[in-house]
């Protein structure tokens, strides 16, 4: 890997991150909803790992990722949509990345242990 491929990497992940907060910042919330939801980081990490190791480490890595959703982001996300309004969102983030955290780390250690989607 060269620095040349980190530096688009970094300019294209930021790029999509500005353009979401822009658009919540000025009122469209429509489009900022719709952009959050475009799933940003695999959409440009699969453009990147598809030029570099082609369609089967995409597919694969595919798998992992949706099997990963469902174990680790489905909580994390259910978990601030409920204490948000209780405890407040800055406690409800953090209850929601441990939980994600937790959840994430026994997920791979799992499909590193069993050989999982290689």
């Amino acid at each position: 890997m060269n620095i040349s491929n980190l530096i688009i990497y970094f300019i294209t992940g930021g790029l999509f991150t500005t353009i979401i907060v822009a658009l919540e910042e000025s009122h469209q919330r429509l489009l900022s909803g719709l952009a959050t939801l475009i799933p940003v980081f695999t959409l440009v990490a699969y453009f990147f790992i598809g030029q570099a190791k082609g369609g089967k480490a995409v597919g694969q890595h595919a798998k992992f990722v949706l099997v990963g959703t469902l174990i680790s982001w489905v909580p994390y996300m259910l978990l601030i949509a409920y204490l948000s309004p209780k405890i407040g969102p800055n406690k409800a983030i953090f209850a929601g990345l441990a939980a994600f955290f937790v959840l994430a780390l026994i997920y791979i250690t799992a499909v590193n242990r069993f050989g999982f989607f290689k």
